[in-house]
């Protein structure tokens, strides 16, 4: 996979891949991690909520709710938004895992992600109400023994995760 190698501006072809300035417009160019916000949803009982993927990248692949931030969204407004999106759903956020640098294949290209994590509950009685599109399947997955997950940030987030919670 390779970076486009036109300008963002005018199209004009690229002396290298970013950062590099257009020889044609002088607009300078620069290849910046986007941001995500994803959740590690809690039952209480040392499990995370885990989601089949439905949909390339690693398409049948567990991972954890969440997506990209919208201009200007916070990631925490974002975290929710998913996890309306996603599960039909509307979460108690918890506490912040952390950040963490990714990438993210997209038409043809390996894109720099930033993956932020917050912990997560559900509320009482709640229905998950998956989108298809999005995911085949839930399931509930220890936070001590994860599988391997779709993203290796998700890997890294739910090691972090489990350190977080009080031990039995």
């Amino acid at each position: 996979m390779t970076f486009a190698g036109h300008c963002f501006r005018c199209g004009a072809a690229l002396p290298a891949a970013p950062p590099s300035v257009c020889g044609t417009c002088g607009y300078e160019q620069y290849l910046n991690a986007r941001p995500t916000a994803s959740l590690i949803v809690l039952d209480g009982a040392g499990r995370f909520l885990a989601l089949r993927r439905s949909r390339p990248p690693r398409e049948g692949l567990w991972e954890t709710p969440g997506g990209f931030c919208d201009a200007w969204e916070e990631p925490a407004d974002a975290a929710r938004r998913e996890a309306r999106e996603e599960l039909g759903v509307d979460v108690e956020l918890g506490a912040f895992v952390g950040m963490y640098v990714g990438d993210y294949e997209f038409q043809g290209e390996r894109l720099p992600v930033l993956d932020c994590f917050f912990l997560a509950t559900l509320p009482a009685g709640a229905h998950l109400r998956l989108d298809p599109d999005e995911s085949s399947e839930s399931a509930w997955l220890p936070l001590a023994d994860p599988p391997v997950m779709a993203f290796t940030t998700m890997d890294r987030a739910l090691r972090d995760a489990a350190t977080l919670l009080p031990t039995r």
